[in-house]
């Protein structure tokens, strides 16, 4: 809880929880851990990992989620999300997409965190999940996370191309130019990042400076009281 409190006093615009086990081990996801961390996270709280039913998304929404991030489920059953954004609405639907550069297809994306190959391109996937009701689309670059040698810029801008959703770019960020970068040349909506703050002196307060020097919009502390 206590990355959440640091999170809270950094101004952070929003804090998103995957648990990246829950789905390899076939396990739901735990209520009453993200029950906790909402009660101390004032900022919005996005949750993922484990989501594979309707009573899922509804229970994280109950304890405090403000919305859920699919990956896996919605790849493997694309009704799957439809059917939670005409229940909870495309406000509160999130959709994962963990991606590998692949010979043919460019970009693959992959489920069960990397693990399974799907066949299917990063693009036309992204296409499906804005169809059928996502409200924004978190993009991991599977070959990018955690080297913080910046994120995949081709795929980023592959994909901001084919939908016209909000898109949350993930997996590389190192340095505060690689953000600026993937927001201002390949026309991410948004950025994620976790090594950067954990690993470097980098805050997320320098990082919102740099972006307005070059020109980006930024939300500050006092323009959210």
């Amino acid at each position: 809880m206590q990355a959440v409190r640091v999170y809270n006093l950094r101004d952070v615009d929003e804090l998103v929880f995957l648990d990246i086990a829950a789905t390899p081990n076939h396990r739901p996801p735990d209520f009453e851990l993200v029950a906790d961390i909402a009660r101390e996270c004032f900022m919005p709280l996005t949750v993922g990992g484990g989501v594979n039913s309707i009573s899922n998304v509804e229970q994280l929404l109950r304890v405090g989620a403000d919305k859920v991030a699919v990956g896996t489920a919605i790849v493997e059953q694309p009704q799957f999300l439809q059917d939670c954004a005409d229940r909870f609405g495309s406000q509160c639907m999130v959709a994962c997409l963990d991606v590998r550069r692949h010979k043919d297809l460019e970009w693959e994306v992959v489920t069960h965190c990397g693990n399974n190959p799907t066949g299917k391109s990063a693009s036309a996937t992204a296409k499906v999940m804005e169809s059928n009701g996502a409200g924004e689309i978190i993009l991991n670059s599977i070959d990018q996370d955690g080297t913080m040698e910046g994120y995949d810029y081709e795929l980023a801008s592959a994909v901001a191309e084919a939908v016209r959703i909000p898109l949350i770019v993930s997996g590389g960020a190192g340095t505060y130019h690689h953000m600026v970068k993937a927001i201002k040349e390949c026309g991410a909506n948004a950025v994620a990042a976790a090594s950067l703050f954990h690993f470097t002196e980098q805050t997320p307060n320098e990082l919102k400076r740099k972006m307005a020097e070059n020109g980006i919009p930024v939300r500050t502390a006092l323009q959210r009281n």
